[in-house]
């Protein structure tokens, strides 16, 4: 009995998962678990949606630059940068995360804020679906309208029209380069006031951008 109670208790859980990654192919996301777990109010938040063909090729470019140069060429964990990150950590430097962009999307759309093994092992699975039942086109476009690009601000629309005046699909280079500059803390790194520690992020993503035809890990994309 208690064994057909988990059997059908997994099956629903594998069912209902399915079903919630399956519509973001068709369905842009109204709100994600991220923005829910802000500290203002929900009424606070700057999120505009926007069409991956409203989207300038640079700014795909610099996410890609900036979090995840081999992102396709994984399918959805990237083991060979997990692996950099515990042979760094174990020559003694400081821990840096390894997380691809799939798993941001994984992260920011499902699950809560914090680390613990449950909730990367959630994050894990939900990568892996995200890479089977959509392409990784279309996983760029959520992440780029769902990163936490400042306090409150999400999305490429949103910051481009709140930093630069303008729209995502109007961005340059160099300001596609800032956004992504802030990435890893858009929390305490500033696009509208960019410390030093920033313009040198900036200049060391539009150097990888250059980079990325070079390396192969890079194909435009079909949008």
């Amino acid at each position: 009995m208690v064994a057909r109670w988990l059997a059908a208790v997994v099956l629903a859980w594998l069912a209902l998962t399915v079903v919630l990654v399956g519509a973001l192919r068709f369905v842009a996301p109204p709100f994600t678990a991220m923005m829910l777990a802000q500290p203002a109010s929900f009424s606070d938040i700057d999120y505009r949606w926007v069409s991956r063909d409203e989207i300038n090729e640079a700014a795909v470019r610099a996410v890609i630059a900036a979090e995840d140069q081999r992102f396709f060429d994984h399918h959805g964990i990237d083991f060979a940068s997990l692996q950099d990150a515990i042979e760094d950590y174990r020559n003694g430097d400081g821990l840096r995360g390894a997380s691809t962009i799939t798993q941001q999307v994984a992260k920011n759309v499902f699950l809560w804020p914090g680390r613990s093994f449950l909730r990367k092992a959630l994050e894990a699975y939900f990568a892996l679906l995200l890479e089977v039942l959509l392409p990784k086109e279309r996983i760029l476009e959520i992440y780029l309208n769902i990163a936490e690009l400042g306090p409150q601000i999400f999305g490429v629309e949103a910051a481009a029209q709140r930093f630069f005046g303008t729209s995502a699909a109007r961005l340059t280079p160099q300001q596609a380069a800032l956004l992504a500059a802030v990435l890893p803390n858009p929390q305490r790194l500033s696009v509208a006031k960019p410390s030093p520690y920033v313009r040198g992020r900036q200049a060391w993503v539009l150097g990888q951008m250059r980079l990325l035809d070079a390396r192969g890990h890079y194909r435009p994309l079909e949008w």
